[in-house]
């Protein structure tokens, strides 16, 4: 593993640093240590390490999210007609007629904001549903590496569900690639849970264009 690599997401407030082979202490300021190794230093719970395989351990006294035990998430509801299931066109943004996105009808905001909440106790996406969607976008059934990911187009921090409609095969050199998407969704997330952006909202404009609406929130195009 290379040293002194140092990946930041200023507007998320977030980074992500590789730890040591010696397997020494976090570096200072870290929140958790994800499951590919990786450190973290995000600010809240939700969304932290969800390109780096999960948490593997939480640094700021907190109690796994593997424990956590399970919430009632409800029914699954479409934010569009899923009218293909091949034939999928592989981009930045997901082709909403395969991909319309989907939220969970109990994730509410009240859950997904409570201090408590983690979105490893909501994950569910096993290998045979990532392989569905690789195949419905023409790609091989095989896992990539850090190279592409079978991202949640809603969030799970913003309640999105573990559909196939909610799921699409993001790159990370999409030019905007998935790294810019996890920042959009951090921020979205404290959007909601202060109140200054409804849940439903940040819901249907992630999935209508992510793109549009990182411009509209931070102000710039995404990039990177």
């Amino acid at each position: 593993m290379r040293h002194g690599l140092v990946v930041l997401f200023v507007a998320a407030g977030v980074a992500l640093v590789p730890a040591a082979a010696s397997g020494g202490p976090p570096p200072p300021g870290a929140t958790a240590r994800c499951r590919d190794g990786t450190y973290s230093f995000s600010q809240h719970h939700s969304g932290t390490c969800s390109h780096h395989g999960g948490v593997a351990a939480w640094l700021d006294g907190s109690a796994s999210g593997a424990g956590s035990g399970t919430i009632d998430v409800g029914t699954t509801v479409l934010l569009g007609a899923r009218t293909k299931t091949s034939g999928c066109t592989l981009g930045a943004l997901p082709d909403r007629r395969c991909s319309p996105g989907a939220y969970y009808s109990k994730l509410t905001s009240q859950v997904v904001c409570s201090a408590s909440f983690r979105t490893s106790s909501v994950r569910n996406v096993p290998e045979s549903e990532k392989h569905q969607v690789e195949v419905e976008y023409g790609l091989a059934p095989r896992p990539y590496g850090s190279t592409l990911e079978i991202d949640h187009i809603v969030s799970l921090e913003l309640g999105g569900s573990n559909a196939v409609a909610n799921l699409f095969p993001e790159r990370a050199d999409a030019h905007p690639g998935f790294h810019v998407k996890d920042a959009l969704e951090n921020k979205l997330h404290t959007l909601v849970c202060t109140g200054r952006m409804s849940m439903r909202s940040a819901q249907r404009q992630i999935a209508a264009n992510w793109e549009a609406l990182y411009k509209e929130v931070f102000g710039i195009p995404p990039t990177g």
